[in-house]
């Protein structure tokens, strides 16, 4: 259970001290606080309740009828609005939207936290009846944290959360198999009898990239080489990141990149470097954006169900099913394409 050091501040306090104190996610301590249809356990209800009235907290009556009372409008806050990955994320939201008539709100976020909470502000005067927050979480624990307190907000003022990426935000998440696609791609490069990789990573402060990362490492053989080279998750990230490799002292036989948008830059790169793929470097991707698929040769990937992906996120941000899971596993799937063969003798 958490500490109950935060009844000494001044300030009231919030849903998410509460839920500290309680050793309960800000979700579970909404449900008993806030009379939500969702089951909780006598015992959980028990320790939140206690903490509540330990801390002297207070919800905000006048505000809850207020947001209970809103029009059929969710928010959708994306990393980034072109890239491929999140175009597809919303495209799934949106059409499912269109379905439940219910309108959505897009804003383009990047992928600082702080940006975040300055457009969840920004949506406040909307009173959204859900918020859809998509997009990798960083290590940054200072921001992220007031994500939290801004989004536990939200929960207490009726409005559901649903965040698509990693656990850690109040509510419920969507999340897919990062580190166990990664993995598996490992073993099917290890399996054609690669020896000698490079693994072209995005920005460290996302915990995306260091799960992909991580995953694909777990897998490799004790015998590997693995060469890290950073980049930018975008296009010319990869293909900064192809040079760089052309300007090491050997080419790794298999390369790892963890997206796709990232691979196409790569591949280029590469090509014009007078390299050829799959002959002399296999390429392997992540995410299964359509246009791998039109490459030449086709890109090799782990594909999750981008579009679907946005689907559940809609679905998870309206249903009031008291059985529905707070998180949602969505399975990553190997596509064997003609980007990876086995390293030449």
């Amino acid at each position: 259970m958490g500490s109950l050091s935060e009844m000494e501040r001044k300030q009231p306090a919030r849903l998410a001290d509460v839920a500290r104190a309680a050793g309960v996610s800000v979700a579970t301590a909404s449900r008993v606080l806030n009379g939500s249809p969702h089951r909780v356990s006598d015992q959980l209800s028990e320790r939140v309740r206690e903490a509540a009235r330990r801390l002297r907290y207070a919800p905000n009556v006048g505000a809850q009828v207020l947001a209970r009372a809103t029009s059929q409008t969710v928010a959708l806050l994306l990393h980034d609005v072109t890239d491929p990955y999140f175009g597809q994320i919303a495209g799934g939201v949106l059409a499912e939207a269109a379905r439940r008539n219910v309108r959505v709100l897009i804003a383009d976020t990047g992928i600082d936290p702080d940006s975040e909470v300055q457009h969840l502000d920004s949506l406040r005067g909307y009173r959204p009846r859900a918020v859809i927050v998509a997009g990798s979480r960083t290590t940054d624990k200072a921001a992220e944290q007031r994500l939290v307190e801004h989004l536990s907000d939200l929960l207490e003022l009726g409005a559901t959360v649903v965040s698509v990426g990693q656990p850690g935000l109040p509510g419920r998440v969507v999340r897919p198999a990062n580190r166990e696609g990664a993995a598996a791609l490992a073993r099917y490069l290890a399996e054609q009898g690669h020896r000698r990789f490079a693994v072209v990573a995005g920005p460290e402060q996302l915990q995306v990239v260091r799960e992909r990362r991580e995953g694909f490492l777990s897998a490799l053989p004790e015998d590997a080489e693995v060469v890290h080279v950073a980049a930018e998750f975008t296009r010319d990230g990869g293909y900064q990141a192809g040079r760089a490799l052309l300007d090491g002292d050997s080419l790794p036989t298999a390369v790892f990149v963890t997206s796709d948008v990232q691979a196409t830059g790569l591949c280029t790169a590469l090509r014009e470097g007078g390299v050829s793929i799959p002959d002399q470097v296999s390429v392997a991707g992540f995410d299964d954006i359509p246009i791998v698929r039109d490459l030449t040769p086709s890109l090799t990937t782990v594909a999750l169900p981008l579009h679907d992906m946005g689907v559940k996120a809609l679905e998870a941000a309206l249903v009031e099913d008291a059985d529905y899971p707070d998180e949602l596993l969505i399975a990553a799937e190997l596509i064997e394409r003609a980007s990876t063969a086995r390293p030449r003798p």
